[in-house]
C-alpha cells in the first residue's frame, strides 16, 4: 500500500482533515526558525479521538507526529518529517471558567490574546504574555514554557499549569496534576504495568538517587536564573516532595512545560489565573551613555520592584530617526543615548508611580549611572514607547540582501548579577569573528536578545553559525545560565544539551524520553538525539537565483529575497477578534494556506527548488495565490512589510506568458476600455450586464449585480476647468479614475462641486486610467505602460501647489504605491515626485481644514452619526484618519470606524463565482453585522466602490462615499 492510500485510510477514521498534497506539506515544512523539513502529511484534528487515531497510526506505521499550534517557534520545534498535527483550527475552545477559584480549562489551540479578552471582564488574566500573543496558542506556550514581558513577576507558563489531560505515546489517557507524596508513591507502585506507571517509576528512580540529585543541582542552570528552558525540567521536579521534602507537592505538568511535545500530546489544559494588573502604569525611560551602564542600571532598577525592564540599544533607536512614522514616538528621547532601560511600574495610583520614579532617579544618580530619566504615563503614551522599540526591530529585519539577523544565540539567560561580565565576554567572542549584534529585550530576568547578521546561504557563515553557537554555549555554562531562556531547545540548541547539562544528566533525560516514548513517536529530534544545528536549514547553499521581473525589486536585491523577508513569525494569523486587516481569507477560514506566511512558503519553495526550466510554471503557486485578495494589509501590518499583492501580480504576469491569459481575466483587466466601448449603447450594455447568461459565460456569481454605466460619464459632464465661487484658494487636478468616470460619475460631480464651493479651482487633466484593473489581474506589463503614460502626462502639471487628488482609493494610491516600483529607471524620480503630490480626496480636504482654509460654517449644524468602513489599500498605504477628519468637519457629525478588515469584495474577487461564498464569509466577520446593527438614521460610508457594492448586497443598506456625505452636509 502506498503512502497516499495509507493516509486515505487514516482520513476515513478522522472527523478532522488530512492533507498529503505537496503544497500543504511545503507550507508546514517551516516555522519561524531557520529550519525546513518536508513532513509526510498534515492533520487538523477536531477532537481528542482524532489525535488518538493519529498517534495509533504513527505507532503502527513507524512514523512520528509533530504537535503544532501557531507555528511561531524560533528553534525549529514544529519542523519534522513525520505527521504535523495542527490543533489551531478546530481544537480552540475555552471549556470552563471558574472565577472564584481563578482557573480556566482550555484546548491547546486557544489563542492567548483571545483568552485574555475572554477573561478581562472577570478581572482576570493568564499571566505569561509573549510578544506573539496575538497569534500564538496555549498549547505552544506550554510546550515551549513561554515567558513574556512581565516574567519578572508572572514567571513562565510552567508556573501556571494546574492540570493537563494528555494522550501518551501508546494511545492511553492520563491526567497530570498536583499529587501529595502518598498519591505520587501510589502512582509509582500501581500493580498495572501501564505506561503511566512506568513514567512515575522512572521519575522516582531518577530523582531519589543522591548521585543524580547532586549532578542535577551542579549542572543545571542556577536557581537564580528565572528563565530556563534547557532540556527536561527534572531540576524543577527535584525541588518538590517527595525528593526535597520542602512542602511543595509534585506536579508532572511542570515537566511537560518546555518538553516541546516530545513526551505527551496535551488535549486540555487547566490554567491558574491572576488578577489584572493595577489600573495605573508608568515607564521610567532611563538614558545611559553605555551599555555597561545599562547592565548595572538594571540591578539598581530591580530593587524598586518593577513589573518589567526592557533594554533598547542605540542601533535600534537610530533606526527610528529617519522613519517618518516613528519620529513622533521619539518624544521622550533626549540626546543620543547608547542604551535605554524602559522600566515599568503598575500601581493603584499615579502618586505611587511618581514617588517610585523619583526614588529610582535618586538611586541612579547616586550610583553615577545615566543622565536622563523621563517618566511616561498614560496608556497611549506608553504604547508609543513600546512601538518605538518594536519598530526599530522591524526596520532592522528589512536589511536588503542575504545577511540577516539570525536566531542562533538570541535566547541566552544568566542571573542579572552576572550580566555585566557575561556581556563583556560575549562581545569579545563576536568581535573575534568580526561580528556585532543589536541588544534588546528582557534584561530584568537576565535575558537579552542577541542576533548577529549571518548569511545562511553561504557555507562559511553556516559553519560560523555553528561555531558561534558552540562558543556562546560554553560562555553561558561558565555563568551557570540557560542556553534557552524562553524560545526552547528544538533542533537549534539540542545538540549542545549534553555539554550544557553534563553527560550524566543527558543520559537521565534520554532515559526519561525513552520511558515516555519508547517508539520515538512524539516529535523526535528535539531536546534529545537532535541532529547538528546545520542540518535541514531553510535555505540552499549558493547564490540566490536571479529572476527578471517587471516590478523593481532592487530594494531587496531581487524578487526571491523580497519573498524571503517572510521569516515565519506568523503575524498574518491574527483572528478577527484581535483585529487588523491581515489576512482576510485566513480570518474567515483559519487555514494556514491562506496566510501571507503560507503563500510566501510556497513561492519560496517552488521558485528556488523548481525542476522546471521556468520556475514560474507551477500551478501550485497559481492555486495558492488565487485566494490572496490583494488587500495590501500585509504590506502595512507584517513586521517585514511583505507585499503579497505585489508578488501575486508579478507571478501572474510570468504565469500568463507561459499559459496564456484566461478570458475572464482579460475582460476584468480591460474593463475601462470595454466601458468606453459600451457607453454609446449604454442602455443595451447595462441590460446585458444584468443577465445571468453573461455572468455564467464569464464565470461571475449569479447572485451579484454588476456595476452599471452612469447616465453620463464624468468627463462628458466636465467640459472645462471649474472655477471656485469667490476668491480662489488654489487649483487642484482631479484624477478621473476608471470607476468614478464611467460607473459612479455622480460622486465625481459632487466632488468637483464641493471643491468649487469650498473655494478651489478644479481641472481634470488628460490622463489614462490608473491601471488598477490590470495590476489586480496580473497584467503588469500593460499596467507599466499605463503608469509611464500617466507620469509623462501629469508630471509637468502636478506640484505641491497644484496637487493631484483622487476619489477611488485603489486607483489614486497606485501613484504612491506601485508606480515608483513599476516604471523604468528614467521615470523613477518623476514617479516619486508625482507620488509626493498625489492625495486621496479625503487627505486633501482634511489637510486644508487643519490649515484653517475651510470654513466650518459652510456646513450644517445638524447632528449626524456616521459609521465608516475603511478601504483596505487606504489603510495600508495611507490611513483612514483623514477620512474621519473630513467627515467630522460639520461640527456635529460624529464618526465611528467599523473595526473591519477587508469587506470581502476586493475588486473583482467577490464577483467571481468560485470566490462568492468566501467573499460573503469575510463580509460576515465584522462588517455586515456592524452595518445591520446600525440605526437607520446613521449614515454608512465607505470610500471604496467595491466596498459599497458589497455592503449593499450583503445587508441591503445604501452606502455613501465620504464625498457624498460632505457634499450633502453643505448648508
Amino acid at each position: 500500500m502506498n503512502t497516499n492510500d495509507l493516509f486515505l485510510e487514516l482520513k476515513q477514521k478522522l472527523d478532522g482533515d488530512v492533507y498529503t498534497d505537496n503544497v500543504q506539506k511545503v507550507i508546514y515544512a517551516t516555522d519561524a526558525s531557520s529550519y525546513r523539513e518536508i513532513p509526510q502529511a498534515v492533520c487538523k484534528p477536531r477532537n481528542k479521538a482524532d489525535i488518538r487515531q493519529i498517534i495509533d497510526f504513527a505507532r503502527e506505521h513507524k512514523t512520528s507526529v509533530i504537535p503544532r499550534a501557531g507555528g511561531t517557534s524560533l528553534a525549529g520545534q514544529v519542523v519534522g518529517k513525520g505527521i504535523v498535527i495542527d490543533v489551531s483550527k478546530y481544537m480552540n475552545r475555552i471549556i470552563e471558567l471558574n472565577v472564584d477559584e481563578r482557573w480556566v480549562i482550555v484546548e491547546p489551540g486557544v489563542n492567548l490574546t483571545e483568552l485574555n479578552m475572554y477573561l478581562a471582564p472577570h478581572g482576570l488574566q493568564f499571566g505569561p504574555e509573549t510578544s506573539t500573543a496575538n497569534r500564538c496558542c496555549i498549547g505552544g506556550m506550554v510546550g515551549n514554557n513561554s515567558c513574556g514581558l512581565h516574567s519578572l513577576i508572572y514567571g513562565s507558563a510552567r508556573d501556571h499549569i494546574l492540570e493537563a489531560d494528555c494522550i501518551l505515546s501508546d494511545g492511553s489517557d492520563v491526567v497530570f496534576k498536583t499529587l501529595n507524596t502518598e498519591e505520587f508513591l501510589a502512582k509509582c507502585n500501581d500493580k498495572h504495568d501501564s505506561l503511566e506507571t512506568r513514567i512515575y517509576k522512572n521519575l522516582y528512580e531518577t530523582l531519589s538517587n543522591t548521585n543524580n540529585q547532586e549532578n542535577i543541582r551542579n549542572e543545571y542552570p542556577a536557581p537564580t536564573v528565572k528563565r530556563r528552558n534547557n532540556g527536561y525540567a527534572i531540576d524543577i521536579l527535584l525541588e518538590t516532595d517527595p525528593f526535597t521534602k520542602n512542602g511543595e507537592p509534585i506536579n508532572v505538568c511542570k515537566l511537560l512545560a518546555g518538553s516541546e511535545g516530545t513526551l505527551a500530546f496535551t488535549t486540555q489544559i487547566k490554567l491558574n489565573l491572576i488578577p489584572l494588573p493595577p489600573k495605573h502604569k508608568g515607564l521610567v525611560c532611563a538614558h545611559f551613555n553605555s551599555l555597561q551602564e545599562a547592565y548595572l542600571g538594571n540591578l539598581v532598577a530591580l530593587k524598586h520592584n518593577p513589573g518589567a525592564i526592557e533594554l533598547m540599544d542605540d542601533i535600534i533607536m537610530n533606526c527610528t530617526k529617519e522613519n517618518i512614522e516613528q519620529r513622533k514616538n521619539r518624544f521622550f528621547v533626549q540626546g543620543d543615548p547608547k542604551a535605554m532601560l524602559m522600566i515599568e511600574f503598575a500601581r493603584d495610583t499615579e502618586e505611587e508611580i511618581h514617588r517610585i520614579a523619583q526614588n529610582l532617579e535618586k538611586d541612579f544618580r547616586k550610583a553615577g549611572l545615566g543622565y536622563h530619566f523621563p517618566l511616561v504615563l498614560g496608556n497611549d503614551m506608553i504604547k508609543r514607547v513600546w512601538a518605538l522599540r518594536t519598530a526599530g526591530l522591524g526596520l532592522l529585519s528589512n536589511i536588503a540582501g542575504d545577511r540577516q539577523s539570525t536566531t542562533v544565540i538570541e535566547d541566552t539567560a544568566v542571573a542579572p548579577d552576572y550580566l555585566p561580565d557575561y556581556m563583556k565576554e560575549f562581545d569579545e567572542i563576536l568581535a573575534k569573528y568580526g561580528l556585532s549584534c543589536v541588544k534588546y529585550a528582557h534584561i530584568a530576568t537576565g535575558e537579552i536578545h542577541l542576533r548577529p547578521l549571518l548569511n545562511l546561504k553561504d557555507e562559511a557563515d553556516v559553519q560560523l553559525y555553528h561555531t558561534i553557537a558552540k562558543e556562546i554555549a560554553a560562555l553561558v555554562k561558565k555563568y551557570k545560565g540557560s542556553l534557552s531562556g524562553e524560545h526552547g531547545d528544538g533542533r537549534l540548541r539540542g545538540e549542545f544539551i549534553p555539554f550544557m547539562l553534563g553527560e550524566a544528566n543527558y543520559q537521565l533525560i534520554k532515559k526519561l524520553k525513552q520511558t515516555w516514548d519508547p517508539d520515538n513517536i512524539l516529535n523526535p529530534g528535539k531536546i534529545v538525539d537532535t541532529p547538528p544545528i546545520t542540518e535541514n536549514l531553510r535555505y540552499l547553499i549558493g547564490e540566490t537565483k536571479k529572476i527578471d521581473t517587471t516590478f523593481d525589486f532592487s530594494e531587496t536585491k531581487g524578487f526571491l529575497r523580497a519573498i524571503e523577508k517572510c521569516n515565519g513569525t506568523g503575524d498574518c494569523r491574527k483572528s478577527v477578534l484581535i483585529g487588523g486587516s491581515m489576512c482576510p481569507t485566513y480570518m474567515a477560514t483559519k487555514d494556514e494556506d491562506k496566510t501571507t506566511r503560507g503563500r510566501a512558503n510556497v513561492l519560496r519553495e517552488f521558485l528556488t527548488r523548481s525542476d522546471k526550466s521556468n520556475p514560474f510554471d507551477h500551478e501550485e503557486i497559481y492555486n495558492i495565490l488565487d485566494l490572496c485578495i490583494s488587500c495590501k494589509a500585509c504590506k502595512a501590518e507584517c513586521p517585514s512589510n511583505v507585499d503579497m499583492a505585489k508578488f501575486k501580480a508579478e507571478f501572474l504576469q510570468h504565469y500568463y506568458e507561459i499559459h496564456g491569459i484566461p478570458l475572464r481575466t482579460r475582460l476584468i483587466a480591460y474593463l475601462p476600455q470595454l466601458n468606453r466601448l459600451g457607453r454609446p449603447f449604454r442602455g443595451l450594455t447595462n441590460f446585458i450586464m444584468e443577465t445571468n447568461t453573461l455572468k455564467k459565460a464569464i464565470g461571475f456569481a449569479p447572485e451579484r449585480n454588476l456595476p452599471k454605466l452612469s447616465k453620463l460619464s464624468l468627463r462628458k459632464w466636465y467640459t472645462k476647468p471649474r472655477s471656485s465661487s469667490g476668491l480662489s484658494k488654489g487649483k487642484v487636478y482631479l484624477f478621473a479614475d476608471e470607476f468614478t468616470n464611467e460607473n459612479e460619475s455622480d460622486i465625481g460631480i459632487k466632488a468637483i462641486l464641493l471643491l468649487n464651493k469650498l473655494g478651489y479651482e478644479v481641472e481634470i487633466p488628460k490622463h489614462r486610467e490608473s491601471g488598477r484593473t490590470y495590476l489586480s489581474k496580473g497584467l503588469v506589463k500593460t499596467a507599466k505602460g499605463i503608469a509611464t503614460k500617466n507620469i509623462q502626462q501629469l508630471t509637468e502639471l502636478v506640484s505641491d501647489s497644484t496637487p493631484l487628488i483622487g476619489i477611488e482609493p485603489s486607483a489614486i494610491l497606485s501613484f504612491r504605491d506601485e508606480y515608483p516600483e513599476l516604471v523604468d529607471d528614467q521615470f523613477k524620480d518623476k514617479a516619486k515626485e508625482l507620488a509626493k503630490n498625489t492625495f486621496l480626496f479625503d487627505e486633501f480636504i482634511a489637510s486644508e481644514f487643519e490649515k484653517g482654509k475651510i470654513d466650518q460654517s459652510l456646513f450644517t449644524e445638524a447632528t449626524q452619526a456616521i459609521k465608516l468602513h475603511g478601504h483596505c489599500q487606504q489603510k495600508a498605504i495611507a490611513s483612514t484618519a483623514s477620512t474621519k477628519t473630513m467627515l467630522e468637519i460639520p461640527k456635529n457629525y460624529i464618526v465611528s470606524e467599523i473595526p473591519s478588515g477587508c469587506c470581502g469584495m476586493a475588486g473583482s474577487f467577490g464577483y467571481e463565482k468560485e470566490h462568492y461564498e468566501l467573499s460573503q464569509k469575510i463580509g460576515e466577520l465584522v462588517l455586515f453585522p456592524a452595518v445591520r446593527e446600525a440605526q437607520q438614521q446613521e449614515i454608512i460610508s465607505a470610500p471604496g466602490t467595491s466596498c459599497r457594492h458589497q455592503i449593499l448586497e450583503g445587508t441591503g443598506r445604501k452606502v455613501l462615499h465620504p464625498v457624498e456625505v460632505l457634499y450633502d452636509a453643505l448648508s
